[in-house]
């Protein structure tokens, strides 16, 4: 029962709500940096309402089952990894054995289903989208689950987000230590590519292919996949948090310290997208499999002789 009210409530409505303002967060501040006045507050929601109104067409030759269901199974996905995150944040107790292993796996579903989405639609900009999708989804991965093994090895070895966060209450926060930051580094750039941003929008790549994987949604289909974007953007840096900086505390000043925290990492994102150009996808590879898995094995190391 507990969960389902943890889904409702925190892993749609309140995640809803943050990712909403994490996007309004990002789009202003880009402004800002392109001397732009930028969007108003509830932009991003009067973008939703307006394509949940608008009709949703259907390319010639796609398949529908696989079309229509691509966003719904990545939305739905974004909401129960929120859900156990909310759950392990505010009441540690409640962790179950190999939870970070779930999250880690639903982290990869909206990825899954943009390639779905694009590969259902059967267009040739959406298909190349697609495999770029793949090929990115192959050079993260390695090196983002190597920096996970760092909290994992400085929590006493657990798998148990609960564990984690209530180890970083009693000990300190794991990025001030060398090798929590190595691997906050790499996540940082991981997170990056599984939210799309530039350098690594490689998928969608406008100027390019042309909106790539989404470019044949419209509709509900697109506010869909346009409101799981936005939900990463506060899911994301949520498990972040939780990873390296113990979560959200709702307790006096740790209110305040845990929005900055969160604005923070909001802000990181936002630097990185505004000052790198697009890379190509080969580059992205050779990125993650080079410096960004050398600095996880680095991480890895470091805090396997405790520092």
């Amino acid at each position: 029962m507990i969960y389902i009210v943890y889904g409702i409530v925190f892993g749609f409505l309140v995640t809803a709500v943050m990712g909403l303002f994490a996007s309004w967060v990002d789009r202003k501040v880009t402004a800002r940096v392109q001397y732009r006045v930028g969007p108003p507050l509830l932009q991003p929601l009067t973008d939703i309402i307006k394509l949940l109104g608008k009709e949703t067409l259907i390319p010639a030759g796609a398949s529908r089952i696989a079309f229509f269901a691509a966003p719904v199974i990545g939305l739905a996905s974004v909401v129960v990894v929120s859900t156990l995150l909310w759950v392990n944040n505010l009441t540690p107790a409640k962790t179950f054995l190999g939870d970070l292993i779930v999250v880690v796996y639903l982290f990869t579903i909206p990825s899954i289903s943009i390639i779905m989405g694009g590969f259902a639609s059967k267009n040739p900009y959406a298909s190349i989208g697609s495999s770029r999708e793949m090929k990115l989804i192959l050079g993260y991965e390695l090196p983002f689950i190597l920096a996970l093994l760092v909290p994992i090895i400085k929590a006493g070895y657990t798998i148990r987000l609960g564990e984690i966060i209530t180890y970083q209450v009693h000990n300190g926060i794991f990025i001030g230590s060398f090798s929590g930051l190595c691997a906050f580094i790499v996540v940082m750039m991981c997170v990056q590519a599984k939210l799309g941003l530039v350098p690594f929008d490689i998928a969608e790549a406008e100027t390019e292919i042309v909106g790539g994987s989404l470019i044949e949604y419209s509709g509900v289909g697109l506010a869909l996949y346009k409101l799981m974007k936005n939900m990463l953007l506060f899911v994301l840096p949520f498990f972040v948090m939780i990873l390296f900086m113990g979560g959200l505390r709702f307790e006096g000043i740790h209110i305040l310290w845990g929005l900055l925290k969160f604005i923070g990492v909001v802000a990181i994102i936002t630097v990185v997208r505004n000052t790198n150009p697009r890379v190509r996808v080969d580059q992205a590879v050779r990125f993650f499999w080079g410096p960004m898995t050398i600095i996880a094995l680095l991480g890895v190391v470091l805090a396997l002789i405790g520092r």
